[in-house]
């Protein structure tokens, strides 16, 4: 069974840090595209970062660049999400997500998905 788990999300003040992260399980993440999308409340899902291995894809909404740093643990089947300078701007539900179309900020292109972890960052 294809599975994704999130976690690392918290309560944080304006300029600080959080890693999260994303555990597959059921296959193998190091052969798809794994993005972070994120979700405030009345807005769509929008994309944050993508890494893929097979077409060494790396993709970071402008809004994160240079802020963000997604990164891959391929002997733990696991994807990283490190968030540095957060922003009020950046409260959102975080969700990671497998796609099998190679890296892309497009959630429709993204097929498993995992559960959701809050992050809220006070001003």
């Amino acid at each position: 069974e294809v599975q994704l788990v999130d976690s690392g999300g918290g309560l944080v003040q304006a300029g600080g840090s959080l890693r999260l992260s994303c555990a597959a399980s059921g296959f193998t993440a190091a052969d798809y595209a794994i993005g972070w999308f994120r979700q405030a409340p009345g807005t769509e899902r929008e994309g944050v970062s993508c890494i893929s291995a097979s077409d060494s894809g790396l993709m970071y909404a402008d809004s994160v660049k240079g802020r963000f740093t997604i990164s891959s643990d391929n002997a733990k089947n696991m994807v990283h999400l490190k968030m540095n300078g957060l922003k009020p701007e950046d409260t959102a539900v975080y969700y990671c997500a497998a796609g099998y179309s190679g890296c892309d900020l497009r959630a429709l292109l993204f097929g498993s998905w995992g559960q959701g972890t809050q992050v809220t960052v006070s001003s």
